[in-house]
This record gives C-alpha cells, structure tokens and sequence, in this order.
C-alpha cells in the first residue's frame, strides 16, 4: 500500500509539473506551441515510468497526457475535439510514442531492479561462503588443542606417579599453551560476530561494521602492545609517516587484524629478524604492510590459506594451526570495511598488505 501511494504520488507530481511548465510555455511564448508542450508531457512521461514501478502508471500517465494536450491546448480549447484536420494522426502518434516509450522505461527500471536483487543474493551468497571457509578452517584447527589438552590432562589424571616434577610443569605449560589459543580463536571469531551485529545507524554502519574515524598511529600502537603481551619477546618495527592520518574503520576490528598478521609472522614465519610493520599513506587508501624475513608461503598455497580451503595435508598440523582461521577472519574484515586484502611472497619470506579506505565510501 506504501508503494503504491509512493508511486501515485510521483504520477501525479509530474503530471502536475508537466502542466503547469505547459501552461507557461503556452501563454508566455506562444498559443501555438503544441509541439513544444507535446514534448513536455513526453519527458513527463520518461519520468514517470522511471521513478514508478510497474507499467500501468505510464499507460495511464500516457492516455492523460493525450487528452490534457487536447483539451488544454489545442483549438477548441478545454473541448475534446480529435476530429480537426491533422489532429487524430498527430494525437495517435503521440500516444504511440508515449506508449513505447512508458513500456521501454518500465522494463528498464524492472531490470535494474532484477539486477539489484541479483548483486543482493550474490552479497548473501559470497557471506554464506566466508562463513563456511571460516567454519572449515575452525573445524581443522579447533580440534588440534582440545585433543591436546584432554590427552594431556587424562594422562596426568590416570597416572599421577608417573611424572616427574618437571614433566608435570612441562605438561601443563602445555596445556595452558593451547587453552590460550584458544581464547585468541574465540576472540577471532567474535570479531566476526561484530561484523554482523553491529548498532549504529545508517551513517556510519556499512556492511555490519560501525565506523568511527580513528587515529591509524593508535590503533598501530594497540595492535603491537597486545601482541609483545601476549608473545614475549616479539621483535616489531613499526615504520609511521609523521603525517596524522585518521581513517573511518572499527578500531577493535582492524586492530585484530593486525594483530593476527603479526602473530602469524612471529609464529609462522620463525625468521630471526624483527617483523616489519609499515604504514604507508596513499591518496585514496591507508596501507599497512606486514613483512616477515622467515620461511614464507608458496604463492600457490597462499590463496588457499587466506580463504580456509587449504587442503588437510598440505600442512602439519602445527604450520596449520591458527594461521588459516586468523587470515580468513582477517580477510572478511577487511572486506567489511571496503578495503583490500593482498598476501606476496619474497626472497625472504612473505608479507601481507591491508588497504583500508582513508574516506567512507558511498552506499
């Protein structure tokens, strides 16, 4: 019903505007102006069909438009006459033009509405398949540290006396090794969470993600404060521009995924020089590179990893764990905020670049 009177109210809009532009032009410039004032009511027409949806609006609008031409302006005015020399062809043609024309315009808006459904289900779809990818890599990698940890904490249950004082400290070392991995892999995925249940209004909330302009300097400073916490000893050199550059982004979001890239690289990279986390400020994107100097990622292998759908034997079981989930969620935030996600190899290792837009995007 809401529709329906929303596209009433444009018919009679534009009808009305057409008329009265018709009624200018017809005492201002010149009573014999029909021409003129028939295309008026064509381009009225083009509106119409354009702003409304359906095609009876533009039949409709059509067959007034004919009769406003007739009755209004043309001799004798304010009577329906199509019987004058020249008129009933004139009059014909108009309300074929129209007619193809209210028809063509339709179809086209209906098209573009199909299209928008079709980029719609297409959105939904590339979600369901991030939300798959992640669960895959969680069901890879979720396992290894649960198994550890019951193995670990059974074998110690059922035979106490066999440890020694240093095996036991070893073991449950162990176990609060994984139990903190796990902790980070609920805190990866409630990062995900954010990204569908986010408030805010329409302003600032694009894709789920709630926007706020944020510093790049603190949400980098974040980022590698909670990684040395977390490993001890970590080697970070972080390159800023002196510029003080403020990005629209969810700080909490885009600080976990730098926070997963370093990790990764600490962890998985096992190189001995320091990560390298630069900052680089282009015109239109604030880029954040992530370089190791360790073993690296085969260019193969690497889109794979960043999408969860690497297969179950290309890794061990420790090069896997972790490092699948941590770039899939990673990868779903970025596109969240309208940025890029670019994994390369090097001679020395592998880095990772995150382009974040430095202005809010359109809708």
């Amino acid at each position: 019903m809401k529709k329906q009177l929303k596209n009433i109210m444009i018919t009679v809009f534009f009808l009305a505007l057409a008329t009265a532009v018709a009624f200018a032009l017809f005492y201002m410039v010149s009573n014999d102006n029909s021409a003129n004032i028939a295309i008026v009511y064509v381009l009225a027409l083009i509106l119409i069909s354009r702003y409304t949806t359906g095609f009876w609006y533009g039949l409709g609008s059509a067959i007034v438009c004919v009769a406003c031409v007739n009755f209004l302006f043309t001799y004798p005015y304010f009577k329906l006459n199509f019987t004058l020399t020249g008129y009933p062809v004139t009059f014909l043609a108009m309300l074929a033009i129209t007619l193809v024309t209210s028809a063509t315009t339709s179809a086209m808006t209906k098209q573009a509405e199909q299209l928008k459904q079709r980029e719609k289900e297409l959105a939904e779809a590339e979600k369901e398949r991030m939300r798959a990818n992640l669960l895959r890599a969680v069901s890879h990698d979720i396992r290894t540290p649960l198994t550890s940890i019951i193995v670990a904490s059974d074998s110690y249950t059922e035979h106490p006396d066999q440890y020694s004082r240093d095996e036991v400290e070893t073991l449950f070392s162990q176990i609060s090794e994984d139990a903190q991995w796990l902790l980070h892999m609920v805190e990866n995925l409630l990062s995900v969470t954010r990204i569908d249940a986010g408030g805010g209004d329409s302003a600032t909330k694009k894709s789920g993600v709630v926007k706020s302009m944020e510093p790049v300097e603190e949400i980098v400073e974040e980022a590698v404060s909670r990684v040395k916490k977390r490993i001890v000893g970590a080697g970070i050199a972080v390159k800023l521009p002196e510029e003080f550059v403020m990005i629209p982004v969810d700080p909490l979001l885009i600080e976990q995924v730098l926070i997963n890239l370093l990790e990764n690289a600490i962890v998985h990279g096992k190189g001995e020089k320091p990560i390298e986390l630069t900052v680089v400020y282009e015109e239109n994107m604030v880029a954040f590179h992530v370089r190791d100097y360790g073993i690296g990622i085969e260019e193969s292998r690497i889109q794979g990893i960043m999408n969860g759908t690497y297969a179950a034997g290309e890794y061990s079981t420790e090069q896997r764990k972790g490092m699948g989930v941590g770039l899939s969620i990673c990868k779903t935030i970025v596109d969240a905020h309208g940025g890029t996600f670019e994994a390369l190899g090097h001679r020395e290792g592998s880095e990772f670049i995150v382009a974040i837009p430095r202005r809010e995007q359109e809708a």
